[in-house]
């Protein structure tokens, strides 16, 4: 499928997504966010996608955010009916079943800072940064200072930091690693993640044991243990 904002590729297993708006910061325009919806759903669907990878045009920025131009134009119900879409894909983003990782090779502002947080891993480089900042224009995320690739990885915004010129390849790596094992269980520890948020251990236990008999049953041991060990001694 053509896209106008957004560029797509495919690299074994792992599709990646780059926001392409490098003149305007990747700013989020509501056709960017409506085609990026789309590609989701549709990696989503298809199961040669193991791991999504998600990044920005050009050398300066993930994504400056919102596009606040865009958004002063607008009337009232215009704003209103453009915001439920896009929590519709905000939340698509952050409940995404496969694997969704961030190469965040620049700057993320405002509303790409919030959906940089709901991604699952978050690589970053020397030019990577972050800041929430809608309570500065009328809006609601939080207002911090900027806080840089360094600190980042420090407080856990980002999950590790590489060389710029190594990030999309060190991304493409551990998309590829995850795309290795058995889809359905990775996307079904996922789910039972998300799903487990804010349960003590042992509702979380009586969870994943209940998903082990029913939805996330495996097959017989032989069969999982003869693939994983076949794949092992291809690796060696």
């Amino acid at each position: 499928m053509a896209y106008e904002f957004i560029l797509t590729e495919r690299f074994d297993g792992v599709a990646v997504i780059t926001l392409n708006r490098p003149d305007k910061l990747n700013a989020l325009s509501f056709p960017l966010v409506r085609e990026l919806d789309e590609a989701l759903t549709q990696y989503e669907a298809d199961d040669d996608i193991k791991a999504v990878i998600l990044t920005g045009a050009g050398e300066r920025a993930f994504s400056a955010g919102a596009d606040i131009h865009e958004m002063a134009g607008l009337s009232s119900d215009e704003l209103a009916t453009r915001q439920e879409v896009r929590g519709h894909a905000t939340w698509h983003v952050a409940t995404f079943a496969k694997p969704l990782i961030g190469a965040i090779n620049g700057l993320a502002y405002g509303g790409a800072a919030l959906m940089s947080s709901t991604l699952d891993l978050r690589i970053g480089c020397e030019r990577s940064a972050f800041r929430f900042l809608a309570a500065s224009y009328g809006r609601v995320n939080s207002t911090w200072r900027i806080v840089a690739a360094e600190e980042a990885e420090r407080i856990g915004l980002l999950n590790q930091v590489v060389p710029a010129a190594r990030l999309i390849d060190t991304c493409l790596e551990i998309g590829q690693m995850i795309a290795k094992n058995d889809a359905r269980m990775v996307q079904g520890i996922k789910r039972l993640l998300h799903e487990e948020i804010g349960m003590g251990w042992r509702d979380r236990f009586n969870t994943e044991e209940d998903a082990r008999a029913t939805w996330l049953a495996a097959g017989h041991p032989r069969e999982g243990f003869k693939d994983f060990l076949g794949r092992k001694g291809q690796a060696d």
